[in-house]
This record gives C-alpha cells, sequence and structure tokens, in this order.
C-alpha cells in the first residue's frame, strides 16, 4: 500500500512530459520531463534559459563558467506537490556537486512521500544527510584508487516551494534573495533570506570558536582571507571528508589538505540552516545564486536590475553585470574579458550560476500548479 502511494508520488514530483531528446546536448535531465517551454542558448562560456515556466510562475537561469571543469551544478524540479530549486557550488572539483545533483532530490521526494506528500524542514533536513552519508560512502569505496575525492566538496542551497510556503535550506556560502515589493511606491525592497557559513563572516569565527574552545587555530588569517584551519572558506558543506572524518585525513591525500595534529571531532559540519517563510502577495521573485555573483553584486543591485528589465534574460543579465564588475576591478574591458578561456578566467570570477524565479500569487493563492511539470538540470555538457 505505502509502496504504490510512494510510486505515485514519485510521479507527482518527476516530470513526464512529451520533449524526448532532453539528455546531454540541451542540458535537461528528467527522463523526458519539460523544460518549462524554456530555450537553452550559449554564448561562449556562457549557458542560459531566457524564461520558461514552472509550476508557481516563470524561471530563468544562466550558468558562466570560469575554471577547466565547471564545478557548478544547478536544477529546476517542478510537478504537483510544488517545486525544488538548487544550487550547488562546488569546490576541488566538480565531483560532488554532480552527486548531489544527482541524488539530493531523490531523496527528497522519497522523504516527502513517506508522510503523503508533506514538506517539512525536517524533510529537507532528512534528504542533506542521506546525501552527506551517500557520498562519504563513495569516499570509502573510492578510497584506494581515488583518494583525493576525499578533499571534493560542494556548498548547496536548497529552495523548496510547498503549497504556500518556502522553505530555504543552505550549507556554504551560496545566496538567495527575496525581491519584495515596497507598498504601492513601486519600488523593490531586497530580503536576504539565507544564513551563510563562510569564515569571512565574524559570527561564523565564532561560532567554530564555540564548537572547538581547545583549538586556538580553528580559524586563521591567510593573505587577508579567513579560512577554517587555514584552509578552506566555508564551515559547512556537502563532501570535504578529509575534515569531517580523521580517517581520510592521512596521506595518501595531497599535504596541503592534511592536518598537523588529530582530528578528535569533525571540523566541518554538513547540517543546514534552513528557514520557512511564509510566501506573501508582495513577494516578487527570488534570486538564487553561487557566491560569484554576490562577490560582484550587492542584494540590493541584484534585486534593483531583476525589477528594472523584462523577466526574460534576468538570469543572464544578472551574470552579464558581475562579469562588467569584475571587469572593471581589473581595469579592463568587458570585451577582452570575454576574450579569455576558461582556467584562465578562474583569475577574474568564479564559476557563476543565478536561478530567478518569478511568483504567480494567482497560481499559489489557489494551491495551483502550472502544467507540464519541469525538470531541468543546467550545463551538462559544459567540461
Amino acid at each position: 500500500m505505502l509502496q504504490g502511494f510512494m510510486n505515485l508520488l514519485s510521479l507527482c514530483w518527476k516530470p513526464f512530459g512529451h520533449e524526448k531528446g532532453n539528455h546531454g546536448a540541451n542540458g535537461v535531465l528528467g527522463g523526458g520531463g519539460s523544460s518549462g517551454g524554456s530555450k537553452e542558448g550559449k554564448d561562449g562560456l556562457l549557458w542560459y534559459r531566457d524564461i520558461g515556466k514552472y509550476g508557481s510562475g516563470d524561471f530563468s537561469m544562466a550558468v558562466i563558467q570560469a575554471n577547466q571543469v565547471l564545478e557548478d551544478q544547478s536544477q529546476i524540479e517542478s510537478g504537483q506537490y510544488g517545486t525544488f530549486v538548487g544550487i550547488y557550488d562546488g569546490h576541488g572539483g566538480p565531483e560532488t556537486a554532480r552527486y548531489v545533483c544527482d541524488h539530493l532530490f531523490k531523496h527528497f521526494r522519497a522523504i516527502a512521500a513517506e508522510s503523503q506528500g508533506v514538506v517539512t524542514a525536517e524533510t529537507i533536513q532528512r534528504a542533506f544527510r542521506q546525501t552527506e552519508e551517500g557520498f562519504t560512502t563513495l569516499v570509502s569505496e573510492s578510497w584506494s584508487t581515488r583518494p583525493n575525492i576525499a578533499t571534493v566538496g560542494t556548498c548547496c542551497l536548497v529552495g523548496v516551494i510547498h503549497q504556500q510556503t518556502l522553505f530555504i535550506a543552505n550549507l556554504g556560502d551560496s545566496r538567495v534573495v527575496l525581491g519584495k515589493k515596497v507598498g504601492n511606491t513601486g519600488g523593490m525592497a531586497a530580503l536576504q533570506l539565507s544564513t551563510e557559513h563562510n569564515a569571512n563572516i565574524a559570527a561564523i569565527r565564532q561560532e567554530l570558536k564555540e564548537l572547538h574552545p581547545n583549538d586556538p587555530q580553528i580559524v586563521v588569517l591567510k593573505h587577508g582571507v579567513w579560512r577554517v584551519k587555514g584552509i578552506i572558506q566555508v564551515s559547512r558543506s556537502i563532501g570535504d571528508v578529509y575534515m569531517k572524518h580523521a580517517r581520510y585525513n592521512r596521506e595518501p591525500i595531497n599535504g596541503k589538505f592534511r592536518l598537523p595534529e588529530p582530528m578528535n571531532m569533525p571540523i566541518l559540519s554538513a547540517n543546514p540552516t534552513i528557514i520557512s517563510h511564509d510566501l506573501q502577495p508582495n513577494d516578487s521573485f527570488l534570486i538564487f545564486a553561487s557566491d560569484g555573483l554576490w562577490e560582484h553584486l550587492s542584494n540590493e543591485k541584484a534585486v534593483d536590475i531583476v525589477h528594472s528589465h523584462p523577466r526574460a534574460g534576468s538570469a543572464k543579465r544578472l551574470v552579464k553585470a558581475a562579469l562588467q564588475e569584475a571587469a572593471r576591478k581589473r581595469e579592463m574591458r568587458y570585451s577582452d574579458l570575454q576574450k579569455i578561456d576558461k582556467k584562465v578566467r578562474r583569475h577574474f570570477h568564479d564559476d557563476i550560476t543565478v536561478i530567478v524565479l518569478f511568483f504567480n500569487h494567482d497560481l499559489i493563492s489557489r494551491g495551483a500548479v502550472q502544467d507540464p511539470p519541469v525538470s531541468i538540470r543546467s550545463a551538462l555538457e559544459h567540461r
């Protein structure tokens, strides 16, 4: 009986549209799931979908590659029971971000099925925990042949819209910002919804010191940047098991990752910060983005760019604004930055992923969902 219901719920979350050629070249993953009517485009290292429809409104997506191998992954899954958005900003390699993109939503969907489709913070928490456990198992199985996978990790930003509630869960320093209408003024306020876990934030340094009171080197300032154990900026992630399990902090991993003293407890955490927000009629849109965007644009600037232009192309417009600012900081022309190839490009900016969700409050207030369901995974073809 339960299995039958789980199968039904799986169908409700997993899109079943009629587009067949959606793997590979167009970056869509969904077993035939719809792309929400969006068409992809490429411009050099930029991948984008200017506009499409998801369950509760419109969306726009864009990714720019800077690393030799793209380390960002992202997805939108939207069906009868709600919408799931994920941005996974990898570091040390692409493996963890790809693993999370393959498994986190599947765990979330299965856990939601156990409670007849009801989504709570605990649903999301368990999905994160199962994904972390699964990746740790993969590291264990790969240790003898690929030990350096122990040093790969990813930030993980997730948004879930269930009925009239928005859940935000975060590990690391990606960010989601809400564009909120200000009365009848025509203005738009920027409200950051996510909590970031980066050692350059004083509150995070204090949190780490309280968790590790006997370790005076738990955070170290190196070249003007605060790092956990002098190695990594983020304090929470999926993966990075060399900073969570002592058995992986040893040879043969690269010496720069090995700690000089025994690890008595995990240094990094995979426990996300989760908030819930009741959607209001003046909530206009959400900007989800990896930290590469926020290095160059303030919350207010990003919201103003989206608010001041047509919806189509919003994500691409944000990426280009960040690149223009990156070029300005290096006293170079944007057109010259565009000519720089991946890998070398990383000296100027990071991989950047942006997803903008616009709300249709007529749908949300009625508990209605647009058809067809959507399943999109961005930039799979980037190597």
